[in-house]
């Protein structure tokens, strides 16, 4: 038997065998809190800086050397290259020691203190993350103060990383040609360690309670990413096992692999469009390597992130045509920026809300600030010019705020028509459908524009109330909730009735247990990451509507989310033997907490 066996999320499918290396974060434990005399504060300060360098060289070279899969996410290494430099926080310590008399560590400690304080009021997750990545800063120099070793960077030999948090940035510096697989106290779903991981494609579990007392460094560790263990060294019979179970799943992927571009079929010859969830240009290779039939979710947030001005329209406009002609004849769904203004704060204030999530952030944000709004709007028509483009607004609550964007885009088509600019004067317009307001009122949403994309992500958050980041309430985020398949469903019918297609780019999209009832709907497309094209192809080209439409019909009956998962498990028994031993995890989840 093994040692111990503890359990989390996958977000990324595989089986990985290798030596535990533990990154440790926990710095505060053993944080010396000391004071130094008089006449060594300057030597202190000396210390300081000297770590502050350090730090600063290391990233830099890192930065130089950041392998191509991970290239297009090398700004967040600037990003922290910025808060070296910046003398706030180095000052902040610097007077910490000149005023208390404190060792240079404890002195930033003091310092960082400080803006999580001040960060302390703003609950919107991107502010978090700025937090965050201050953090991350100071921990490094820390590291360095103390003449701690164990960093992320000094890993030796192939690893299979432990760690309680693993930021954006420290998946950046990874060492790729090292990792095995990630597992991390931290994270859910949709957290950067799992998208990164699945970039990679290499196994990858969050939310794993007990890891840093369950594993320690050198153990031999199974990561199973199918059933959402880790197995700490495993006995023999185990190890040979999963050593057999992870050949088999590898023979699998090569095998759905090879098929990706394959149209996505069912047996009686429905067609549905399998489409791709990209944020930045650079992912439209691994699109159509996985057979991606074009772009359903476009996220252009990114350009707007991790600077201090606001993207011109001719520099979104290269970046908009560049995909837009990389793509085409493929379709690409740019959504309209889907952000806060607490992401602007030097250009448009804070503005403090307690609940930003709710606030004043997507298609909202957007109509308070029609200068920023039509910035994009035009930039987006004029790469219409050059591609199969569609455009949606995110957050839509009501008629009038589809209304109110189509009065702004209206006035950037008329202004590029006057500046002798071309465009698509019918590039199709649509609208996410992520809010319960907007189940409601599908039908008469429908006739306001040419097509519907549903966020599944958003839409269960809002409407059963959880916060899927949130550990404590994470299992109550079910996609398989019969409120969930009701409201999905409605939103289907009412696009249906008025002529218009409707997509799916929800985490939903790219569960293979999910795509029999979505098909059952009449689903027109599937958007999800480029990694899972492959195998959610595979499932539709061995499905016919007849059983679709017959399980669609048995799961509308059921009344809780257990009785929902045993049908589902049934039609894959059935129906799909193969992925039952690869994808069964997806369907563990239940109303209550284990």
């Amino acid at each position: 038997m093994a040692d111990a066996i503890v359990s989390g999320i996958s977000v990324a499918t595989g089986i990985a065998i290798g030596k535990a290396y533990f990154v440790n974060r926990n710095h505060m434990a053993r944080l010396p809190r000391q004071t130094v005399a008089s006449d060594l504060v300057p030597e202190e300060i000396k210390h300081l800086h000297k770590a502050f360098a350090t730090v600063e060289a290391e990233l830099t070279a890192i930065r130089a050397q950041v392998p191509e899969e991970l290239k297009s996410h090398a700004s967040l290494i600037d990003t922290h290259l910025m808060m070296l430099k910046d003398p706030k926080l180095s000052g902040a310590a610097e007077g910490y020691i000149k005023s208390l008399g404190l060792n240079a560590a404890w002195a930033l400690e003091k310092a960082v203190s400080d803006q999580e304080r001040a960060f302390g009021a703003i609950k919107d997750p991107y502010i978090r993350e700025r937090m965050q990545d201050i953090r991350v800063v100071a921990d490094k120099v820390q590291t360095k103060l103390m003449g701690v070793d164990n960093d992320i960077t000094a890993i030796e030999g192939r690893a299979i990383i432990m760690a309680h948090d693993l930021t954006p940035a420290d998946t950046v510096e990874l060492q790729v040609n090292k990792i095995m697989a990630f597992a991390t106290v931290r994270g859910g779903k949709t957290s950067h360690t799992g998208i990164m991981a699945r970039s990679l494609a290499i196994p990858a579990l969050v939310g794993v309670d007990k890891l840093e007392d369950a594993v320690h460094d050198g153990d031999l560790v199974i990561i199973d990413g199918l059933s959402g263990k880790i197995i700490v060294n495993p006995s023999e019979t185990e190890l040979a096992d999963y050593t057999e179970r992870a050949a088999a799943f590898e023979s699998y992927t090569r095998k759905i692999k090879r098929q990706c571009n394959l149209p996505a079929e069912t047996f009686d010859g429905s067609r549905v469009q399998v489409l791709s969830n990209i944020e930045l240009v650079e992912e439209v290779a691994a699109v159509i390597d996985n057979g991606g039939e074009g772009v359903g979710l476009y996220r252009t947030e990114y350009a707007y992130l991790n600077r201090t001005d606001l993207p011109t329209e001719d520099e979104l406009t290269d970046k908009y045509i560049d995909l837009a002609a990389i793509m085409a004849p493929r379709k690409v769904v740019f959504r309209t920026l889907d952000l806060g203004s607490d992401k602007f704060i030097s250009t448009f204030g804070e503005l403090n809300e307690t609940n930003p999530a709710m606030g004043l952030r997507a298609i909202r944000f957007c109509l308070k600030n029609p200068q920023l709004f039509k910035v994009q709007l035009r930039a987006i028509l004029r790469a219409s010019a050059y591609g199969n483009v569609s455009m949606m607004f995110p957050m839509i609550s009501g008629v009038k705020e589809v209304r109110q964007a189509k009065a702004w885009l209206a006035q950037a088509k008329a202004e590029l028509r006057r500046e002798g600019l071309d465009y698509d004067p019918n590039m199709p317009i649509g609208t996410m459908i992520e809010l319960p307001a907007a189940v409601m009122i599908a039908e008469y949403l429908a006739h306001e524009v040419d097509f519907f994309s549903i966020g599944t992500n958003d839409l269960i958050q809002y409407s059963i109330g959880v916060d899927r980041t949130n550990h404590h309430v994470s299992y109550l985020y079910q996609p398989l909730h019969p409120a969930t398949l009701r409201a999905i469903k409605m939103v289907v019918d009412a696009a249906h009735q008025a002529g218009i297609e409707v997509s799916l780019c929800g985490e939903v999209a790219s569960d293979p247990f999910c795509v029999p009832i979505l098909l059952g709907m009449g689903i027109d497309s599937l958007s999800m990451t480029p990694q899972a094209i492959p195998g959610i192809k595979r499932i539709i080209r061995q499905t016919n509507m007849h059983d679709c439409r017959k399980l669609l019909k048995d799961v509308l009956q059921c009344r809780t989310v257990s009785r929902i998962n045993n049908l589902v498990m049934d039609n894959i028994f059935k129906h799909f033997p193969e992925e039952v031993s690869f994808f069964s995890s997806l369907l563990e989840n239940d109303e209550l907490p284990s």
